[in-house]
């Protein structure tokens, strides 16, 4: 079995993964553009963590960054 095959076979579960994670970046990004407060850290430090540290990225931005609206 080589890789094209092993992908194939995981892709049904992979798929919804890719999309939960494509839909918690964009909406923890448009929150971090449009919101001057945060808890911790600034708007510069929360854009590179959502955008790079993967789903664990916009859950944590949720949890202990998003600041009183």
């Amino acid at each position: 079995m080589n890789n094209v095959d092993l992908l194939i076979e995981y892709l049904p579960f992979l798929i919804p993964l890719i999309i939960l994670e494509v839909v918690l970046a964009i909406t923890a990004l448009i929150h971090v553009l449009k919101h001057p407060n945060y808890r911790f850290g600034n708007k510069i430090m929360w854009v590179i963590i959502v955008l790079f540290v993967q789903i664990i990225g916009p859950v944590l931005y949720f949890t202990i960054g998003r600041g009183d609206d």
